[in-house]
């Protein structure tokens, strides 16, 4: 049995994780974080998802909730997940990390992490997603030059980052392709008197609205016809899915980074 650890296990995101695990004969949760000041400190598992009390208990203490585990899963905040997956890597846990909105210097401490142990690090878990990422890569690379590119990403009112991190990995995956350095071409939304578009330009706006789990389109257009590509997630279940399908796969790899191209197998494509 994969046995796990969820940091956020409170979130919205780590309450799905805990519930679709529940449903896994294949996986066990042993394990439960949140931060100090936590609600959800001394609930048990039961409890968090709504049931009867029982399974592991939230606590704070990294040591005491990895002991057991695997794989430790991280969707929590930025500013506390990277001093624990540094924590949890020292004791050789393989790592699942979906937590978004990292500093230039928090990515790099993430990143060299991947030299002691697996991490799958994705912006996105859900399979669709991840297709997406995939086609919109097939489709910048045979469009090239002469097609403007607009990302547009919507989430629920409650989310403190933007752009999302899925749209920023598509902006990644085309600039790549493009060979475009996102740095210099990236447009944040537009306001006043912008100018007229540049063709280099990729731009990522953001819409924050009610309760929205996440839609993601991306606008290929050109004088006479426009190509559009859109991902929406109706469920947070489809991000633990794929969490807990990376969590297995990161279990059975050697150290190294990883994303949820590899954990699907796309990238041998």
């Amino acid at each position: 049995m994969l046995k796990l650890a969820v940091n956020g296990a409170a979130g919205r995101v780590g309450i799905r994780i805990l519930t679709c695990a529940q449903q896994d004969p294949n996986v066990g949760v042993v394990g439960a974080l949140e931060g100090p000041d936590s609600p959800a400190i001394g609930k048990t598992i039961g409890e968090l998802i709504g049931q009867a009390a029982g399974g592991a208990t939230v606590v704070s203490d990294l040591a005491t909730a990895v002991q057991d585990a695997h794989c430790v899963i991280d969707f929590s905040h930025h500013t506390s997940s990277i001093e624990r997956l540094e924590q949890a890597a020292a004791l050789g846990k393989a790592l699942v990390v979906g937590t978004t909105g990292y500093t230039v210097e928090e990515r790099a401490r993430l990143l060299s992490l991947s030299t002691q142990v697996p991490l799958v690090w994705a912006a996105n878990y859900s399979t669709g997603v991840n297709l997406l990422f995939y086609l919109v890569e097939k489709v910048a690379d045979v469009l090239r030059e002469g097609y403007d590119i607009e990302i547009v990403e919507q989430h629920h009112r409650f989310k403190t980052d933007a752009p999302s991190g899925t749209a920023l990995r598509i902006a990644e995956v085309i600039a790549n392709v493009l060979d475009r350095d996102l740095k210099d071409v990236a447009r944040y939304g537009r306001h006043g008197e912008t100018g007229m578009r540049s063709q280099e330009e990729i731009g990522i706006s953001s819409i924050r609205a009610g309760d929205c789990v996440g839609t993601h389109t991306v606008y290929f257009g050109t004088m006479g016809e426009q190509l559009e590509l859109t991902h929406r997630a109706s469920s947070r279940d489809t991000f633990a899915q794929g969490a807990l399908r990376a969590a297995k796969f990161a279990v059975a790899s050697p150290p190294g980074l990883y994303d949820m191209q590899a954990v699907l197998g796309l990238n041998a494509e």
